[in-house]
């Protein structure tokens, strides 16, 4: 009984959020929007004719309640069937050919922010397959959904809103006009307008940061993030753990931030095949598969930092693999051009 509750639980969100909006009726006559809109005007100065008329227009978008929601059924964390989602054919022959096009970008963000071109091209290929898939919902309709209509996140969601709105007028836009994610992420690095208006920079220097289109700024604005996040040029990613020869759960549950250090890993019987630098502190990442054994590895500080674009391990191992794929394709590339 208690684990038919558990899976019921997103269903039974999902129809209160989608039966309560009903029963609100349409945004621009909604007391959390007339404060939401006041609030903006006080703030940063918009007009409220204008976003009563924003709001007038906006719709509720279920399949966005949808998508956000928990999976129904139970879900086990696989490695071995995340990582073929992300590191294919498609991303490495796509992604070789945009690094071909835009190589002189990507050689001047490597230089600027200290990331290589590989991880930068690696983000680009996972978030959009090279601007694909950049999503169709509108994006105005879709955060106006997730802040009135989803409770459990609906603060962030608000912020997000607001964040479109400022990005919008900064951009001389129409707020409706942005498609993207269910969730709001925009153009070819999936950014949310928050980190569109805080870390994307005009790369090509034409005056206008597009992250629709232009991937040079694309370029610019991903490696720009992970710097200001923390990246160190030229330092390790992560290193695969040969064996372990003690109980390392203390170490799983310290998380993903690199506090760890080799006094650890002869603690816990931890061994690597060539050994860590000693100044270098790290994370135990575990990429569990069902039924197989544990993949342990060590996540140093550039793993971590590839988190804060996706709070996920088996992300940031995605993004490591399916780069360090492309950059030894690059190279056999430029070999055999020789």
């Amino acid at each position: 009984m208690k684990f038919a509750l558990r899976f019921a639980v997103p269903l039974l969100v999902a129809l209160l959020c989608l039966s309560s909006a009903r029963a609100a009726g349409p945004y621009a006559v909604r007391e959390e929007v007339h404060t939401f809109i006041a609030e903006m005007r006080d703030r940063h100065g918009f007009d409220e004719a204008e976003l009563a008329g924003l709001f007038a227009e906006a719709r509720m978008l279920p399949a966005v309640i949808k998508y956000i929601l928990p999976p129904s059924s139970p879900r086990q964390r696989s490695w071995q069937a995340y990582r073929p989602r992300f590191i294919d054919g498609t991303r490495i022959s796509s992604g070789l050919t945009f690094w071909q096009r835009n190589a002189a970008a990507l050689q001047h963000a490597s230089e600027r922010y200290g990331v290589p071109p590989e991880i930068i091209v690696s983000i680009i290929g996972i978030e959009t397959i090279y601007g694909r898939n950049t999503g169709t919902f509108e994006t105005f309709s879709a955060l106006t959904t997730l802040a009135f209509d989803y409770p459990p996140r609906a603060e962030l969601f608000r912020r997000e809103l607001a964040e479109l709105l400022l990005l919008a007028r900064e951009g001389g836009r129409n707020a409706r006009d942005f498609r993207g994610s269910y969730a709001g992420a925009l153009g070819l690095p999936q950014f949310l307008p928050s980190s569109w208006r805080r870390f994307a920079v005009d790369f090509d220097g034409d005056g206008v940061i597009d992250l629709f289109s232009s991937p040079a700024d694309t370029i610019g604005s991903v490696a720009h993030f992970l710097s200001e996040h923390g990246w160190v040029p030229d330092a390790p990613i992560a290193q695969r753990v040969g064996s372990i020869g003690g109980e390392i759960t203390y170490l799983i549950e310290s998380g993903i931030e690199p506090l760890l250090n080799t006094d650890d890993l002869e603690l816990y019987g931890i061994s690597t095949p060539e050994a860590p630098p000693r100044s270098t502190a790290f994370a135990l990442v575990d990429l569990v598969t069902p039924d197989e054994a544990t993949e342990y590895w060590l996540g140093y500080r550039n793993f971590y930092v590839i988190t804060r674009y996706n709070r996920s391990s088996f992300y940031a191992m995605s993004v490591h693999q399916l780069a360090e794929s492309l950059r030894g394709a690059w190279r056999a590339r430029e070999h055999a051009s020789h």
